[in-house]
């Protein structure tokens, strides 16, 4: 199988760290898999030495699948997880934890509505300001910021302080722990105990991580302290992709990462094999205009495609008759139902428009619902 050039110097790149900018489509899974087998099989490096980070559950099952389909479906002991996975992991080793430890979210709720009911705040939706709370308690744990010198967005400084405490307090009486306290227990845990911080430093000799521009503050300072002393840590990702700020992601990282590795070697994927060109361009003219990002020129061979239609409406009933108008045409055209998706920004977008697909008998599914 050929290679890009610039796929080329990062799957044959060896010890130390590497920033590996990938654009869309442009095969970082290949990269990382490609690069795990040369680990192995040229570079010698024990397998079981080898961890490899990503973010979704389903994301660590495909890769682990790509990868040994790679090596001929041979399973060599190469650990694959998300951040949470490896960090509980290490939690079992040192507390004895396990899956009855971790909070429910139905227990969560529970918890937050009987610490708001003996605060009798006056709220006029109480799920939605527990949905609200939950983000900020994960913003609090994951960025490592001083309760002090937190200021709630839900609610009042001191209210925020009381639900925060309380929260903890009966997690702690109940010998639970919620998925933000993996991450703080872990990282509690490699500062206090070297010995421990050691036998994982060497039990993973070698750090991949996939959508590095998603990793959040403690996550990165965990990671950092599991990478010593050899600093073999290669990271995948692509700036101008961060969508989760408001779970946590701090993109900044990212750009800042040969700062905090000076020895680190940077790459570009820069060629799309996924998109015509009229996305790619159209792509780099709307985050060219982002302030902070890393500069790169995406190309693509692919042929020219459908022009991208920008459409603005007065209303959101005039938008969903044009987009039931576009289905009707799409279908009148030979395609299928299934053939077509529509993407909204926010889950509360559809509601107008799932009214429009039903009053006009249109089959439909909602994926995040």
């Amino acid at each position: 199988m050929s290679f890009s050039e610039a796929q080329s110097i990062a799957i044959n790149h060896n010890k130390g760290p590497m920033l590996v900018l990938a654009g869309p489509g442009s095969g970082k899974t290949l990269v990382i898999t490609r690069r795990t087998k040369k680990l192995i099989e040229e570079y010698g490096v024990n397998p079981s030495e080898i961890l490899v980070i990503t973010f979704t559950k389903a994301a660590a099952t495909e890769m682990g699948q790509r990868f040994f389909k790679l090596m001929d479906n041979h399973k060599p002991p190469v650990t694959f997880g998300t951040f949470h996975g490896v960090f509980f992991k290490i939690l079992k080793f040192a507390y004895g934890l396990n899956g009855s430890n971790i909070i429910r979210e139905d227990q969560r709720q529970q918890f937050l509505r009987e610490i708001i009911g003996r605060l009798e705040l006056e709220l006029d939706d109480e799920s939605e300001f527990i949905s609200g709370i939950i983000s900020e308690i994960s913003l609090v744990k994951g960025e490592m910021i001083d309760l002090n010198n937190y200021y709630s967005t839900n609610c009042s400084e001191d209210v925020f302080k009381d639900i925060y405490r309380s929260y903890n307090e009966k997690l702690t009486r109940a010998s639970l722990i919620d998925f933000d306290d993996m991450l703080v227990l872990t990282y509690e845990l490699f500062k206090a105990r070297v010995d421990i911080l050691s036998a994982w430093q060497r039990k993973f000799k070698y750090i991949l991580i996939d959508e590095f521009q998603d990793i959040n503050k403690i996550q990165y300072e965990i990671i950092r302290l599991m990478a010593l002393p050899e600093n073999n840590l290669f990271i995948v990702g692509d700036d101008d992709q961060s969508i989760y700020r408001f779970r946590g992601a701090k993109p900044e990282i990212m750009l800042n990462f040969q700062g905090d590795y000076a020895d680190s070697k940077r790459i570009l994927l820069d060629q799309n094999y996924r998109s015509t060109k009229a996305i790619v361009e159209g792509a780099i003219k709307v985050i060219k205009n982002n302030g902070k990002r890393f500069e790169k020129k995406i190309v693509t061979n692919n042929e020219m495609g459908s022009v991208i239609d920008v459409s603005e409406f007065e209303s959101s009933v005039e938008e969903n008759k044009k987009i039931i108008s576009i289905i009707s045409f799409y279908i009148d055209q030979g395609y299928q139902y299934k053939d077509i998706a529509i993407l909204f920004r926010t889950n509360i977008g559809p509601r107008l428009l799932v009214e429009k697909l039903m009053e006009y008998n249109i089959p439909f599914r909602m994926k995040d619902s």
